[in-house]
């Protein structure tokens, strides 16, 4: 899954049944305040990683009526659970922030 954000556009999740990878793809150079904005209810910035919301995966997913779909995503959050990649609480996944080299 990569969550993909995109100035003027917000996030949006390009791979959705991809549970092997998981990463938050940031373009146009955002950072900081601009790009916690972008993400809007996708998750929250901290420091060069989001937590990304399980919630809004779902919604975004376009898939979240398909049980297999259901079972992989669930799959993917224990994985990232037994690696202390789960936010305590909230259930937050933690993605790491790609940015892509400009020019």
């Amino acid at each position: 899954m990569i969550v993909r954000v995109i100035p003027g556009i917000g996030p949006r999740l390009d791979e959705p049944e991809d549970f092997k990878g998981f990463k938050v793809v940031v373009e146009g150079g955002l950072a900081g305040e601009p790009l916690q904005l972008a993400l809007g209810a996708a998750g929250r910035l901290d420091g060069e990683h989001v937590w990304v919301s399980p919630d809004w995966l779902k919604q975004a997913s376009g898939l979240a009526a398909n049980a297999h779909w259901q079972a992989g995503l669930a799959g993917m959050l224990g994985y990232a659970e037994k690696k202390g990649w789960l936010e305590p609480g909230t259930g937050a996944v933690r993605g790491h922030i790609e940015r892509p080299q400009l020019g």
